[in-house]
């Protein structure tokens, strides 16, 4: 699997050291996260849209209402942004000016693609379901030629990304680590409740193994 390359747009500049380009490790980002953000022009103004996504391959897919201003405007070739975020960790320095975050991010710019046919919309909203919660596909009812007519799915591809990581320790000048102050890292991650029970469920209805053993974690 070969390492991305940078471009002018996705070479990490500020403590460049952070950023990576090595393609398994962007994928295990994306295929972590559950919320990107999409950033585009419309009107000569600029936009930023928080969203569901899911990942198939080199290719990142959201997907919207037919009536959606950013599914209209990018399916007209208009140039895209897409960014997803894990935090990690809170990371509380000794100083209040060297407090930071671990944390694992991805920056993709590009232009989406229109699905034109019903059954590659089918297989886009598909890998989104999975993305979600993986073996529930094949749980649903799969969605209908009018559902799939009223959706509009859009298709990333993942060619000009990065990605940009912080971990460890808090980093404090050195005069400071004499201060009598707690320092290091709280970890951060979500951590799922219990499942509830829609209050239409029948009762005899038992909650699915694969939500019994939920995770975010890389599988």
């Amino acid at each position: 699997m070969t390492d991305f390359t940078p471009t002018e747009r996705t070479q990490v500049h500020r403590l460049p050291k952070r950023g990576v380009y090595d393609r398994e490790v962007v994928y295990r980002i994306l295929d972590e996260g559950l919320v990107c953000h999409v950033g585009f022009i419309a009107d000569g103004k600029p936009v930023v849209i928080p969203t569901g996504y899911g990942r198939k391959g080199e290719t990142l897919y959201i997907h919207g209402s037919n009536a959606s201003r950013m599914f209209r405007t990018l399916g007209k070739g208009a140039e895209i942004c897409v960014t997803v975020t894990l935090i990690d960790g809170m990371v509380l320095a000794r100083s209040a000016f060297h407090h930071s975050m671990n944390y694992r991010s991805v920056v993709i710019f590009g232009k989406a693609t229109v699905l034109e046919s019903l059954d590659s919309k089918r297989e886009a909203l598909g890998v989104f379901v999975e993305h979600v919660m993986k073996g529930r596909w094949d749980d649903v009812r799969q969605p209908t030629e009018s559902e799939l007519k009223a959706t509009t799915v859009l298709a990333i591809p993942l060619e000009e990304i990065s990605a940009k990581v912080r971990t460890g320790p808090p980093i404090d000048d050195e005069e400071d680590y004499a201060l009598n102050v707690w320092a290091g890292v709280l970890p951060f991650e979500p951590t799922p409740g219990a499942p509830i029970a829609d209050d239409r469920l029948p009762k005899e209805i038992a909650v699915p193994q694969y939500m019994r053993t939920y995770t975010r974690k890389q599988r």
